[in-house]
């Protein structure tokens, strides 16, 4: 999604060589295959923008770097309307574990690191206006090998629950729409499963830290309203923007408790999405 300039996270030079002194270390420059390092952050956090303003120092430094999203391997709306009259209505929504089509990434992740002029790759990607993938003849050309790859998405590195967290609802859309946590409790087991996997494919994991899921909302309403003021035509109301963030706010607020101290690098955020420190953890930059 695009903001203007009151909507985004700004990232300065100075963060970018930090960061990347962090992750490109003299033992990932020597590693046979491509770093893969996940960007994780609560939407409206600006790991979009990070993603690719790191990509583009790293490719300005001659380091081959290639930039992913994980919203470019949603399931389609079809796909997801099967979903939800075979599993749970609630997975009609994007975005939660379990509406992603994992064995695609799992492939693009393996033929990225053999690309080539003989051996091209497409990279997917997903409209969010039509709600499907765009057709492969629109998915970006990759012809080089990356050295390194940022996959950035709001649920990377997210671990699973435990059956307790399940038990309680956490607001009105859980208490009414998935009285008898059939959802949560399918979600959650994606993460134990599939989306386990992918984390143990992570050679790092960096972490965009919002100071609590009340201002991560925040920040998506003041973008929603940038884009109301435009005239866009799929901005969102209040009464809609809560409602779709109420999918999201289980794992948002795991997310803030456990990511921070489990990710190798954490990037915190002050309420105005300025950088108050980076912290890395001992041991993570080799």
């Amino acid at each position: 999604m695009r903001g203007d300039a009151s909507t985004r996270t700004r990232f300065t030079q100075a963060l970018l060589d930090d960061l990347l002194a962090v992750l490109w270390t003299a033992s990932a420059r020597r590693r046979a295959r491509p770093l893969l390092v996940g960007i994780s952050g609560l939407q409206g956090s600006g790991k979009s923008t990070l993603a690719r303003q790191l990509c583009e120092h790293a490719r300005g430094l001659g380091i081959a770097c290639e930039a992913l999203s994980l919203d470019d391997f949603y399931l389609g709306r079809g796909a997801r309307q099967a979903l939800a009259r075979r599993v749970h209505p609630l997975l009609a929504t994007r975005g939660v574990p379990g509406t992603h089509d994992l064995f695609l990434l799992a492939a693009t992740l393996d033929a990225l690191a053999t690309a080539s002029p003989k051996h091209p790759l497409h990279l997917p990607r997903f409209d969010k206006g039509r709600d499907t993938r765009l057709a492969p003849s629109r998915w970006r050309r990759v012809t080089q090998a990356p050295r390194l790859i940022l996959l950035e998405g709001w649920c990377v590195g997210i671990p699973a629950q435990d059956a307790d967290a399940l038990r309680r609802p956490v607001n009105a859309l859980e208490r009414s729409e998935d009285r008898d946590g059939h959802w949560r409790q399918w979600v959650n087991a994606q993460l134990v499963g599939d989306y386990a996997a992918l984390w143990q494919r992570l050679d790092r994991l960096l972490v965009l830290q919002a100071p609590s899921f009340a201002r991560a909302r925040r920040w998506r309403s003041q973008a929603e309203q940038s884009l109301r003021t435009r005239g866009a035509s799929r901005a969102m109301d209040e009464a809609a923007l809560l409602r779709f963030f109420m999918h999201y706010e289980r794992l948002s607020r795991h997310a803030l408790a456990t990511l921070p101290a489990s990710a190798g690098v954490c990037v915190e955020l002050d309420g105005q999405r300025a950088v108050r420190a980076i912290r890395a953890r001992p041991g993570s930059s080799e």
